[in-house]
């Protein structure tokens, strides 16, 4: 997982990119660490996604922008608009099938576009 800047993320986001998943986290969260190793398992399931990590001390109004509750926080968003948040980080296999649409349509994208190559 790449670490990422509120203003670089930001940019992508008004860039419109057809999905970005961010892990959003603090450094002194215990939770944060068991969710992030679940995150990074699903990370290594699906190579090229574009998952990020934000340290959201580091940038408190990404959170108020987007008004991030809690942390440990996923956020999947397709074409810079937040599509789904997720808070509570059950077990791999839950954080996996919440990604896993995104991941097949995500893959699909990236064949056909080296396809037309």
């Amino acid at each position: 997982m790449e670490e990422i800047s509120s203003s670089k993320l930001d940019e992508m986001l008004g860039a419109r990119d057809p999905l970005t998943i961010v892990f959003v986290y603090t450094p002194l969260c215990g939770t944060c660490k068991l969710a992030e190793r679940m995150v990074g398992v699903v990370e290594k399931t699906f190579e090229t996604l574009p998952i990020f990590s934000l340290n959201i001390n580091h940038s408190p109004a990404f959170a108020q922008k987007w008004k991030i509750k809690s942390v440990p926080c996923l956020l999947l968003f397709q074409k810079g608009l937040g599509v789904e948040r997720i808070y509570a980080f059950q077990s791999i296999a839950y954080v996996h099938d919440i990604v896993k649409p995104y991941a097949a349509t995500w893959i699909l994208r990236k064949q056909s576009n080296t396809e037309r190559g």
